[in-house]
């Protein structure tokens, strides 16, 4: 076994240990904080998720799901990431580094309000998000934190969820699937309407002689015991079920061997290019923030996310055609050396399709991140790292780890 397969396997194996401790000691908490979010969002309230860095990218993939949701018939919830407002974020952090999260929320926030900051230790930035926690109690908002470590912070936020490791992107991952599991269960509690304290009242409706099999129709329910327990029986099997995908995906020979021609690449003087959609779009981000401001102090590497400059995609996707977005910005920036990394949870995104046929056109070397099976993505990519699964929460998880290991081993 090779140092490079060596160190893919190590990776998953921590993560399994990690996932699978993690969820089981937290599924409590964490159903009991799907029905707390249940019953603000009920009352009006929005997620307001923030974080530094790479965990900015997690702000915008909380906001992208709660909005956006990928089930059918889910209803869309009112989310905010506030790195997304960039301008505002620099002017206000160059003013008051310490402070500056904590003043938005101030300015963007309501008392039904669910705040939720993230930092993954390495990264520097807990001072800014423990204040915007501080912020967020003051103004009576439900304060939920997502960190690496919990007995060592000063703010005490009304939940908090630290991951036991010292790799940030472990740690990330878990993240990941823990906001993708609130997303997912938060739901459940508006099923159960008479769980769901201070809501607008409704007509209670009677079901009969079938009452028993339908009573989430009811607005009288009160068995929220057996719905907690059903949450929490969800929560771990969630948590099986992507400890499960990341090993059917991990192949480190594959990874190693991307790795290493990504590597000549970049020694010849190319970056990376990345996209993708929606959720995989600040995935692709937080590949390039990974590159380029790695945790740890490791050697920075040259990269562009092509979903970034709003002006850029809003332009090209009103004059040309949404299928261009990416492909154009291929024309701008792309180079022979170059490698344009392509992640889609679908393998059959039209823009994406676009960007990696201009790609090859252009000599750029092509990678592709690609779930249900890799679709026509897998097929047109030089190099291609598939999840065999169709379920977009567990496959964007299962890629997380792709990317971050395919980083790791640009640094041997």
């Amino acid at each position: 076994m090779s140092s490079e397969t060596a160190l893919v396997r190590s990776a998953y194996e921590e993560r399994e240990n990690i996932v699978g401790t993690f969820f089981q000691a937290e599924a409590v908490r964490l159903s009991e904080l799907c029905h707390v979010m249940a019953r603000r969002f009920i009352r009006g309230g929005r997620l307001i998720a923030f974080g530094l860095g790479a965990a900015a990218t997690d702000a915008q993939h909380v906001s992208v799901e709660f909005v956006h949701p990928v089930i059918v018939g889910k209803r869309a919830l009112p989310a905010l990431a506030l790195p997304n407002d960039i301008a505002s974020t620099t002017g206000l952090a160059s003013a008051d580094p310490r402070g500056f999260l904590g003043r938005q929320l101030t300015v963007l926030g309501m008392r039904e309000d669910i705040a939720l900051g993230m930092t993954h230790g390495a990264d520097g930035n807990l001072a800014a998000v423990e204040e915007a926690m501080r912020r967020a109690h003051d103004l009576g908002m439900l304060s939920i934190l997502l960190s690496d470590r919990g007995e060592a912070l000063d703010a005490r936020p009304d939940y908090c969820f630290a991951v036991p490791s010292s790799d940030p992107f472990t740690v990330q991952e878990v993240h990941e699937t823990l906001y993708h599991v609130l997303w997912e269960l938060v739901h459940v509690f508006f099923e159960h309407k008479g769980l769901l304290v201070d809501r607008p009242r409704g007509t209670t409706h009677d079901t009969g002689g079938s009452r028993f099999l339908y009573p989430f129709l009811t607005e009288g329910e009160t068995d929220l015991d057996a719905v907690l327990a059903d949450v929490r029986a969800s929560v771990l099997k969630k948590a099986e079920e992507v400890i499960r995908l990341r090993r059917d995906s991990m192949d480190p020979q594959g990874l190693a061997e991307t790795a290493r021609l990504i590597s000549e690449r970049l020694d010849s003087g190319g970056k990376v290019l990345t996209f993708g959609n929606g959720g995989s779009a600040t995935d692709a981000q937080d590949l390039v923030v990974d590159l380029v401001a790695p945790p740890g102090g490791a050697r920075p590497l040259p990269a562009l996310s092509l979903t970034n400059d709003a002006a850029v995609v809003t332009a090209v996707g009103n004059d040309v055609g949404f299928d261009n977005v990416f492909a154009r910005q291929v024309i701008s920036y792309g180079r022979d050396v170059d490698v344009a990394v392509a992640i889609s949870t679908s393998g059959g995104s039209r823009n994406v399709l676009s960007a990696v046929e201009e790609a090859r056109k252009r000599g750029l070397m092509t990678v592709c991140l690609a779930g249900y099976g890799g679709g026509r993505l897998a097929e047109m990519c030089d190099r291609a790292h598939v999840v065999e699964a169709d379920y977009v929460p567990r496959i964007q998880e299962a890629q997380a780890s792709q990317y971050h290991c395919l980083r790791r081993l640009l640094d041997l």
